[in-house]
């Protein structure tokens, strides 16, 4: 096989487990979310043992990126390519570990009657999960138009924090023996709305993979 040849089939490997990292990382976001809505506590020590397995899915890549790097030599383009490969699985990967901290709030509390109060956080869940979905596909795609329009879809995830910020205040006015839970809801948003962030740094990486400008310094 010619080593052009070899070396796309390799980027599209790479391109692949970028994927199948994004979706493991997906279904976490959602099991947590659903062991918090059904109390299944089962469900959410699954997907904090899971979390291991998205740290070895990290590892893999890296070792991927590195030896793509060092025996093909890659042109400029495709290096920047496999270079935010190794940020954006940073990225998944913290993702990753706020999918837990959520599967490990809901094994804290004891009883989350509350959540019935705090309505926005359902949505506020489906949008992180589709934004992290398209920042990928952008990525992989080098389709920079389309990260720049989902990075603006950040602004959703912010308001929807701020929405269920304001439930979780109207829950502690009526009840104020609920304030455990109500700080437990609030992390869980906090959580979501960092994972957005990390959605946000994956269209930045994509930016800067087409460019070679990074316009603002991608969270940690």
């Amino acid at each position: 096989m010619a080593p052009r040849m070899m070396f796309d089939q390799e980027l599209a490997e790479l391109n692949s487990e970028l994927v199948k990292m994004s979706g493991m990382v997906e279904k976490a976001i959602a099991d947590s979310f659903e062991a918090l809505n059904k109390k299944d506590f089962v469900l959410a020590k699954r997907v904090i043992n899971g979390d291991r397995t998205v740290d070895e899915m990290e590892r893999k890549i890296e070792s991927r990126c590195l030896s793509l790097m060092l025996r093909q030599q890659p042109v400029a383009r495709d290096l920047r390519h496999i270079s935010t490969a190794l940020k954006v699985v940073t990225d998944l990967e913290r993702i990753g570990d706020h999918a837990a901290d959520i599967a490990e709030l809901t094994i804290r509390m004891s009883d989350n009657r509350s959540f019935v109060g705090v309505k926005h956080l359902p949505a506020m869940v489906d949008n992180v999960k589709a934004m992290l979905r398209d920042a990928i596909h952008a990525f992989i795609e080098r389709d920079t138009q389309a990260a720049e329009q989902i990075e603006l879809r950040d602004d959703i995830i912010d308001a929807y924090f701020d929405k269920v910020k304001n439930e979780v205040v109207e829950l502690l006015k009526s009840d104020s023996s609920q304030s455990d839970m109500a700080v437990d809801l609030l992390m869980i948003a906090k959580y979501l709305e960092r994972i957005g962030d990390h959605a946000v740094n994956v269209c930045e990486w994509t930016e800067f993979s087409d460019t070679g400008t990074l316009n603002s310094v991608p969270i940690l």
